[in-house]
């Protein structure tokens, strides 16, 4: 049901314009909706999983990610079918941040010293076999008490797979910003997961 509301309103930015319209014109219309369905539509899940960790809510979550797929229908002829994925989560989170900035500003307040906070790799950090061996819901309620900036890497990063650099480009930030984030936020659930599992023995 969602992705058929999703197909209608595609159809309304696609150049669909009824009888009155060219044939070039709908020609067009259908070739760019069968486009953005084989390089776009596949990532909807990778969508809601970004959006559902920034904004907490799930409905809210929902309303980013149709926004956000409204504008990449809407400006799909800027994609150069590299990447689908790292295209949409990119507007995914640039929706998401304006959406945070209208509704919840006090939640983006994150500082951070590149210089002092460094990144371990990946299989040894301690807090990425935290979050390995953790439980789906202790693993929720630990990312979800993190600042939006420190959820947003760890879903990117330790979620979705993303490599520093794509990390980098959809954050429009620096790949040192995104490993000192990544090391602090892995630091930080670590922390709150062991304080969550010694709470349970």
């Amino acid at each position: 049901m969602v992705q058929q509301a999703y197909l209608r309103e595609f159809k309304l930015f696609g150049g669909f314009h009824g009888a009155k319209a060219s044939a070039s014109v709908k020609l067009k219309g259908k070739d760019k909706l069968a486009r953005f369905e084989q390089s776009i539509w596949p990532h909807m899940d990778a969508a809601y999983n970004l959006a559902r960790w920034l904004t907490r809510n799930e409905q809210d979550a929902q309303d980013m990610v149709q926004e956000a797929y409204l504008r990449a229908f809407k400006f799909f002829n800027a994609f150069r079918g590299v990447d689908g994925r790292a295209w949409l989560l990119t507007i995914v989170r640039n929706t998401c941040y304006t959406w945070l900035h209208q509704n919840r500003a006090h939640e983006i307040t994150t500082m951070f010293d590149e210089e002092i906070h460094s990144v371990d790799s990946d299989t040894s950090n301690p807090a990425t076999l935290a979050l390995q061996s953790a439980d789906h819901q202790l693993l929720r309620e630990a990312l979800d008490e993190l600042p939006v900036e420190f959820r947003e890497v760890v879903v990117l990063r330790d979620m979705e797979g993303f490599s520093y650099k794509e990390i980098a480009d959809i954050a429009n930030i620096p790949a040192g910003t995104v490993m000192s984030r990544l090391a602090r936020a892995r630091e930080r659930l670590k922390q709150v997961l062991c304080n969550r599992l010694k709470e349970k023995h």
